[in-house]
């Protein structure tokens, strides 16, 4: 049978670990060519360590055996110029974009009531977690257009459907991806290009991706880090984690062309929780 992906080039922010690898890795089995993005390099006011360069460069290597082309580049999604530029490689070393997958965020600073977040902080997280989309979307709109094809991931949040105590800006950021992928959805509708969004739940920190979110945000909530899975696990409908290959095979699905009719459609991933 035919890869999902087959024949299509998809550009991944945030790939160094976590979601982002497990997306490019299950992009790979898929047969997509793949532009892997990260800043790769610790964020000042971000109170834990970003994924790294070797990171990076691990997911290309794993993405690689699955026989497809994997390229990297660090890329910081609050600079448009560096941005553009990212996106104009990415054509010059493939002829296309077909799938953009906007996973770049960042969690923190969080873990406190909103009168006491700075504006630094503030704007930060709303410069990451929701410009950093519109830039990436803005430099590949046009292309997209051109060729009236082509599939835009939002990595949200049920951040992005409900509220969390002490996570203001997060939770501000969030809604504002969705409320921005319905918008963008219905500009580029005519033109064929999709735009959704994924919104998963708490997801397990597995360390085949090397992904750490779950265990940041439980160090916010003051939550134990030895018993936020436990913690976690209780607030689950389907009293289970998310998997990051649960959000992969979802961001698989609206990448390929088997969700053709999909569009400004907002997908939560995360076990009932936001069915409450």
């Amino acid at each position: 049978m035919t890869p999902r992906l087959s024949g299509k080039t998809a550009v991944i922010t945030g790939a160094a670990r976590g979601l982002g690898r497990a997306t490019a890795v299950a992009f790979a089995r898929e047969g997509a060519d793949l532009m892997l993005l990260d800043l790769a390099a610790d964020l000042p006011g971000v109170p834990y360590p970003l994924g790294s360069e070797s990171q990076l460069a691990h997911t290309a290597e794993l993405c690689r055996e699955q026989g497809v082309a994997a390229s990297t580049a660090r890329l910081d999604v609050r600079d448009l110029d560096a941005v553009e530029a990212a996106m104009a490689t990415t054509r010059e070393r493939f002829g296309r974009i077909d799938v953009l997958v906007n996973n770049a965020g960042i969690a923190a600073p969080s873990g406190k009531a909103a009168h006491e977040i700075d504006e630094r902080e503030w704007q930060l997280m709303i410069d990451v977690d929701l410009s950093g989309a519109w830039r990436t979307i803005r430099a590949v709109g046009g292309h997209m257009a051109e060729q009236r094809s082509g599939s835009i991931i939002n990595i949200a949040s049920t951040a992005g459907l409900v509220g969390y105590r002490h996570f203001a800006g997060y939770v501000a950021a969030k809604h504002g991806l969705v409320g921005l992928t319905k918008a963008v959805a219905l500009d580029y509708a005519p033109l064929k290009v999709r735009v959704n969004a994924l919104c998963p739940g708490s997801v397990r920190d597995d360390s085949q991706v090397e992904g750490r979110m779950l265990s940041e945000i439980a160090r916010c909530l003051d939550v134990p880090v030895a018993e936020h899975e436990e913690t976690f696990v209780q607030a689950q409908p389907m009293n289970s984690l998310i998997e990051p290959e649960d959000i992969a095979s979802a961001a698989v699905w609206l990448a390929s062309d088997e969700s053709r009719q999909v569009t400004g459609s907002v997908l939560a991933v995360d076990g009932g929780f936001t069915a409450r």
